[in-house]
């Protein structure tokens, strides 16, 4: 949507950016690059990190993202910190008329998702969730090549990474990170975005911890039926009780297979196997700031809406209800 807000006028959108981590900084770095946005200030997790950030980028420090969401010199805030606080960042920014870009996932909650869209509507604001998994090079090969193999009948997604020891930050955090799959909720969107809807949802899932707020290890398996008749697998694992790394996707149909391990693919028919080119992961976050960026001034459409991502959700939380449970949940 387009603003016609005087910082848009003049073709510079002022932002405001929650978070110094990994994404932050190349979210800061896609942001400068850009003469149509102005960095003003970011918000840490700690003291220290925050004093580093701002030394690099230049920029103004705030002690709290309350007072970010406020400022009249910010017409867009941009959310890179943990999982738990992504729902509440989201709906003050949106409250106070701001646009907002985040990070999967929108919120840990379906309900609060679903009203911070509702609420962005009412607002005539942007809400991006960002999905870069979809603009990466691994993710278009599979769109480019998916229709080779004829009707898909089953896929399997495993993403699993040995950690030992295992790091004690947020993303081994219960309450920061949130259940695995809504944590990290890339896994199923990938699979949703080119495979369409979910019948029902079945997830086995255990933890390793020896204290009750940070683990060790995680491991998740979560087995999706689609509408199409697709069943798809998707493994997801981190940790200290994990031995052997994997990324790996791979999708069969009835007329050949597609198999991406690591940054490499490979198209394989009876007696055939031919490799697929892999595009880089380099580059996405200012690929889809661009794509904000130029939605915000041109309108042109973006990649993914937040009622996408939002359908994602609500197939992960039944992810959840199922490990919970032990039952088949239905979409």
């Amino acid at each position: 949507m387009s603003n016609s807000g005087a910082a848009l006028e003049k073709a510079r959108v002022r932002v405001g950016l929650v978070g110094t981590g990994y994404a932050a900084k190349f979210r800061a770095e896609a942001l400068l690059h850009d003469e149509r946005s102005q960095l003003i200030a970011v918000v840490g997790h700690t003291a220290e990190k925050t004093e580093a950030f701002v030394r690099e980028y230049q920029i103004k420090a705030l002690s709290s993202w309350q007072e970010l969401v406020e400022r009249e010199d910010v017409d867009l805030v941009v959310i890179c910190t943990v999982n738990r606080d992504h729902g509440a960042i989201a709906r003050a920014a949106l409250t106070n008329a701001k646009h907002v870009i985040i990070e999967y996932p929108l919120s840990l909650d379906v309900v609060e998702a679903d009203e911070l869209i509702a609420l962005a509507k009412a607002q005539k604001k942007l809400l991006h969730v960002e999905h870069l998994e979809l603009l990466g090079g691994l993710h278009q090969a599979l769109k480019q090549n998916v229709a080779k193999i004829g009707e898909v009948f089953y896929a399997r997604y495993s993403t699993i990474n040995p950690q030992n020891p295992a790091p004690r930050k947020w993303t081994y955090n219960h309450e920061l990170f949130g259940f695995p799959l809504i944590g990290a909720l890339s896994r199923l969107h990938r699979l949703i975005d080119l495979f369409g809807t979910v019948f029902t949802v079945n997830c086995h899932q255990r933890y390793w911890a020896i204290e009750p707020e940070y683990y060790q290890t995680c491991f998740c398996t979560s087995e999706l039926c689609f509408n199409s008749g697709l069943l798809a697998q998707v493994v997801y694992g981190k940790g200290e009780s994990i031995w052997q790394s994997e990324r790996k996707f791979e999708v069969h149909g009835e007329k050949g297979g597609l198999v991406f391990d690591g940054d490499t693919g490979i198209f394989i028919q009876l007696g055939e196997t031919t490799s697929i080119e892999v595009g880089p992961r380099r580059g996405l976050f200012a690929k889809d700031t661009a794509m904000v960026l130029d939605h915000l001034f041109d309108g042109t459409p973006l990649y993914v809406t937040p009622e996408q991502s939002l359908y994602t959700l609500k197939v992960a939380d039944a992810a959840q209800r199922a490990a919970q449970t032990g039952f088949t949940m239905f979409m």
